[in-house]
């Protein structure tokens, strides 16, 4: 409703102002230049033709253009500023109105006020007042400093929101603040002319969001904070895809790229769980070879022995490896969030990690134990088998 009433009031305002000063000028006789005026006009059209007149905030040759026809009409735009001496204050308290309605109001009055000073300065009839064109430049200003101060005060309010200490994995408030944002504006600006302070606006609150989810790892969650920076980039990613926002193709692509990078950490944090001892053998095994004992030397350290193996292989009989990993599923279920649907992506991620370090065991155990012998109690086969039961019984 405010924009519908704010577009009439501009539309209604330039026929006024322009028939107040051609009886200004006839009355008092004030049109002595127009004749010139018409030429430099013509001169200013055929650089630009209609339908591609610049907006005179962008061009510097129109700024002269402009310039020259006010102090050419000075005495014309002294009188109407004497005629409509309310009407600046009257816009400015009618804009506060319009940016209350709604939380992002700002936004609508700023397309508003944007398409109406590009259609009268790229309009093909008679120029508007100099009078008018002042106080809607007026106007516009005020509108990007209110809707610069909204950003600034959301990118705040972003950053600063608190994290609640018992929090599932799920997407937090400031990242569906920013999806909220930008599917309200998009909608607004969706037939806009010009888009500029909307996608310097999209970029600030990108990166608000991107160091709100940055500061999860201090903030004492109960949960897995690579988990839920996996979910919430993987959540900003999708939406990214789905706007495609040409500014904010840089934020997708980054968006990605933590996503994958938390998975990665979340599923190695997890994947030492169901074979831990195991792994942290192997672990101890990797480092004395590092350390520069040979590998054929490795299984006469106490720790690392023959026998010290055998009793840690016996802690995990293919049975007891398939109930940890029926456990393990049921746990990242409870805790990922199901909007997401990450639970198969991260599921296979685990099962080709465990496949990696299965067969890391296995070398290890051919080149450092070699001709002993010794084996795990599950295979390859039994492995991938436990995998996919788990997953179809699920």
């Amino acid at each position: 409703v405010s924009k519908q009433m704010l577009e009439q009031v501009l539309r209604e305002l330039q026929p006024l102002c322009t028939a107040e000063q051609q009886f200004i000028e006839k009355f008092f006789q004030l049109s002595q230049d127009t004749a010139d005026l018409q030429v430099l006009e013509v001169s200013v059209r055929t650089i630009w033709p209609q339908g591609q007149c610049p907006s005179p905030f962008n061009c510097l040759p129109f700024f002269f253009f402009f310039f020259f026809l006010s102090r050419l009409e000075e005495p014309t735009t002294r009188l109407l500023s004497e005629i409509f001496s309310c009407l600046e204050p009257e816009l400015r308290g009618f804009l506060d109105v319009c940016n209350k309605v709604h939380q992002f109001g700002c936004l609508q009055v700023l397309v508003t006020l944007n398409d109406s000073v590009f259609e009268m300065w790229g309009s093909s009839s008679a120029l508007p007042s100099s009078f008018l064109n002042t106080v809607l430049g007026n106007m516009l200003l005020l509108a990007k400093s209110s809707f610069n101060k909204c950003i600034g005060t959301l990118c705040k309010e972003i950053e600063e929101a608190k994290m609640p200490s018992k929090m599932k994995g799920r997407i937090l408030p400031s990242v569906s603040r920013f999806e909220e944002f930008v599917n309200f504006s998009e909608e607004v600006f969706r037939t806009a002319r010009r888009r500029g302070e909307l996608d310097k606006a999209h970029l600030r609150l990108a990166g608000s969001v991107f160091s709100s989810i940055n500061s999860l790892p201090s903030a004492n969650l109960k949960v897995n904070t690579d988990m839920v920076m996996m979910e919430n980039f993987h959540h900003i990613h999708s939406f990214l895809c789905q706007k495609k926002i040409h500014c904010l193709e840089g934020k997708k692509r980054e968006a990605k790229q933590r996503y994958s990078e938390h998975m990665e950490k979340y599923v190695i944090k997890y994947l030492g769980q169901p074979l831990e001892k195991l792994n942290h053998f192997f672990e101890g095994v990797k480092a004395r070879v590092a350390q520069g004992v040979k590998e054929e030397e490795v299984s006469f350290q106490l720790a690392y022995s023959k026998q010290e193996l055998r009793k840690v292989i016996e802690k995990y009989p293919g049975k007891e490896v398939k109930r940890a990993l029926e456990t393990l599923y049921r746990k990242i279920h409870k805790y990922l969030s199901p909007e997401e649907n990450l639970l198969p992506v991260v599921w296979h991620a685990m099962e080709q990690e465990f496949i990696c370090q299965y067969q890391e065991f296995e070398d290890l155990i051919q080149r450092c134990y070699a001709g002993s012998g010794i084996a795990m109690d599950f295979t390859m086969e039994d492995l991938l088998s436990y995998f996919n039961s788990i997953t179809l019984s699920n």
